[in-house]
């Protein structure tokens, strides 16, 4: 086994483990390997910071930590005080949009793969949204 440290387009590093430099490579080939921050497929090997002394790296993966955490906080409160939740009803909603049937709106939603398909071959655009668990503070 082989671990890489690796980076996507939009600068997310992370980690992965492969059989083999060759399994990598494979994988990275047919976009196998996705960012696990942004789901983008466009990575890249970085160099690996092992052995290289660094002035307080706890405290920055904590300060980076907190920045994604908080972003990701800003965009969900974004998206749910700006679209509308229809729930199930997302692709029979934008299918409905698309067509002029009814107003055009910001709505959110959730779908399956088979109805992202549909969407897809109809021409509508659209973008998923990861939402990042919170932690439960009943406990």
């Amino acid at each position: 086994m082989i671990a890489y440290d690796l980076q996507c387009v939009n600068g997310h590093s992370f980690e992965g483990w492969f059989e083999d430099r060759k399994a990598y490579e494979v994988q990275k080939k047919k976009l196998l390997i996705a960012c696990p921050v942004c789901n983008s497929t466009s990575i890249a090997r970085v160099p690996s910071t092992f052995a290289i002394k660094s002035s307080n790296p706890l405290k920055e993966f904590s300060d980076q930590q907190a920045d994604l955490e908080n972003i990701s906080k800003k965009i969900v409160d974004f998206v749910e005080k700006n679209f509308d939740d229809v729930g199930a009803d997302f692709t029979k909603e934008a299918l409905k949009m698309h067509y002029g049937v009814s107003k055009a709106r910001n709505i959110r939603g959730v779908s399956t793969k088979e109805e992202e398909k549909t969407l897809k071959e109809e021409g509508v655009q659209f973008f998923k949204v990861p939402i990042p668990e919170v932690p439960d503070t009943d406990a």
